[in-house]
């Protein structure tokens, strides 16, 4: 499995030379599936919670907002990520 995984992470660079422009459907697929796999992230987070009763779906709420806030001020997807998965874990395990 290692060898497969280090295969697949080289393999862009094997199969694109660096002095040649990337063709325009890898350009697209760059820029269109981080969002795309972002918002499936989501559906599938918040699938189970009830927004119709705010008392037992707060926390969600709550941290994918700050989820929200955190990446729309440092643009970072890895920090908005890790702030909202830890504040969630600090509301589930320390105030519920």
């Amino acid at each position: 499995m290692t060898a497969v995984t280090a295969f697949l992470r080289f393999l862009p660079f094997i199969i694109f030379d660096h002095g040649k422009q990337l063709p325009a459907w890898i350009t697209y697929l760059g820029k269109a599936l981080p969002p795309a796999i972002m918002s499936m992230l989501l559906v599938y987070c918040l699938r189970n919670t009830r927004l119709t009763e705010i008392g037992r779906s707060w926390p969600e709420l709550v941290c994918v907002g700050v989820a929200m806030l955190m990446h729309h001020w440092k643009r970072n997807t890895l920090l908005s990520i890790g702030a909202s998965t830890f504040l969630y874990m600090v509301i589930i395990q320390c105030i519920l």
